[in-house]
């Protein structure tokens, strides 16, 4: 079960598509968190709700908020697929240890080894303030993202 609305964000350490580590304990205190799940890259749904973000980047990276793409895939093919897609923020790996940080938030499909898609939006102090977990073939509405943003 994801965790919930109005509890802390669980720290995490993962490396990101170019091999820089990202912890989310470093953006609190400055930045607003949209923290996005997703099963695997090179696949339609995932290129797709990854590219609407891309376009929309200034809504999801700016002073006040930082986007994080989080997969189970390595930090190689992470970094192929934002070339390939042209995406400019970080995709960070959470393949080893396999969906730790996935587990942790309570979006990992044990069945499926990948995570499902989830999102939350974290706020400055850490605290999930939105989320939303939907099935591997149902892509998400950016509008709710927005919504949860515009609301802190």
């Amino acid at each position: 079960m994801a965790i919930e609305v109005g509890s802390q964000a669980p720290d995490f350490e993962l490396r990101d598509n170019h091999g820089r580590t990202v912890r989310l304990a470093d953006l609190r205190g400055e930045k607003n968190v949209v923290l996005v799940f997703y099963p695997f890259a090179f696949t339609s749904v995932c290129a797709g709700e990854l590219g609407e973000l891309r376009d929309s980047l200034p809504t999801f990276v700016n002073d006040d908020t930082q986007l994080l793409a989080v997969s189970n895939d390595s930090i190689h093919t992470l970094r192929v697929f934002a070339e390939q897609e042209s995406l400019e923020y970080p995709l960070l790996s959470d393949f080893w240890p396999h969906g730790e940080v996935s587990r942790a938030y309570g979006v990992f499909d044990e069945e499926k080894g990948c995570a499902v898609r989830g999102t939350f939006v974290v706020d400055k102090a850490g605290t999930v303030r939105w989320r939303v977990v939907n099935a591997l073939p149902d892509a998400r509405d950016l509008g709710g993202y927005v919504k949860a943003l515009d609301a802190l």
